[in-house]
């Protein structure tokens, strides 16, 4: 399956936060679009890696998206090497996007940057006919570089080189966000015993809608969603602007 666009990102939760009502006004306009989650998100203060991966699902459901997978790298303990690089690569080539959105160049959580390195670089070398993968049945697969790599704003404040209006789709962002009960502020999560973390808390909350307000004053709409990008880029249409 091709996809129009594919986000990377490293922990199951991070494209919702971040990127997700970009992905449902693009699959509105009839795009393909996937996810995949490099990993599990197995260090994380509350839930289960199986429970994330039960609610990536669901989140998946939400947002209508065609393709939704898990490369399984190690949270917290990935490195922007060969190998890791070799395992997202074949991704790459399975889905051949357009376009990749993948995490902050830099964040609060130390995975943000790394990832976001970590899918640019692979990017690159998935274009390399010379670098080797194989599919599922063992066929070696064709090179493949998408045309863009766009990087999101996730905790810390970084200055866009873009925004995307979501005004549309930012109740179904939060309805997706939702879908992680054991992560975020979600009144009728019944995870006892288990302890408050940075972004369970309302208040977490809150600054995301925040950071969608203030990313959507910044181009005169109510909602939007901020990325950054190390490509200049070039448009045909000036009726696309905002």
């Amino acid at each position: 399956m091709k996809l129009d666009i594919l986000a990377i990102t490293a922990h199951p939760d991070d494209v919702e936060l971040c990127c997700a009502g970009t992905l449902l006004a693009q699959i509105a306009l009839g795009k393909k679009v996937g996810i995949v989650d490099l990993t599990r998100g197995e260090l994380g203060t509350r839930g289960t890696p199986e429970g994330r991966l039960q609610e990536a699902q669901d989140a998946a459901k939400i947002l209508n998206v065609h393709v939704r997978d898990n490369v399984g790298l190690a949270d917290g303990f990935f490195a922007n090497n060969e190998a890791h690089q070799k395992a997202i690569i074949p991704f790459i080539r399975k889905y051949q996007p357009d376009i990749v959105i993948t995490n902050a160049i830099d964040d609060r959580h130390p995975d943000h940057g790394r990832g976001g390195k970590l899918v640019s670089d692979s990017c690159f070398y998935s274009g390399l006919r010379m670098v080797k993968t194989f599919d599922e049945q063992g066929n070696e697969q064709e090179a493949w570089r998408p045309k863009q790599v766009f990087h999101t704003v996730q905790d810390r404040y970084i200055s866009p080189d873009f925004i995307v209006d979501i005004t549309a789709f930012h109740d179904q962002k939060l309805e997706a966000i939702r879908a992680f009960k054991s992560q975020f502020h979600v009144p009728e999560y019944t995870g006892e015993g288990e302890p408050e973390s940075y972004i369970s808390s309302p208040e977490f909350f809150e600054f995301v809608i925040a950071r969608a307000k203030e990313m959507g004053h910044a181009i005169g709409v109510t909602f939007g969603e901020g990325f950054t990008t190390a490509r200049k880029l070039g448009v045909r249409d000036l009726s696309v602007f905002v």
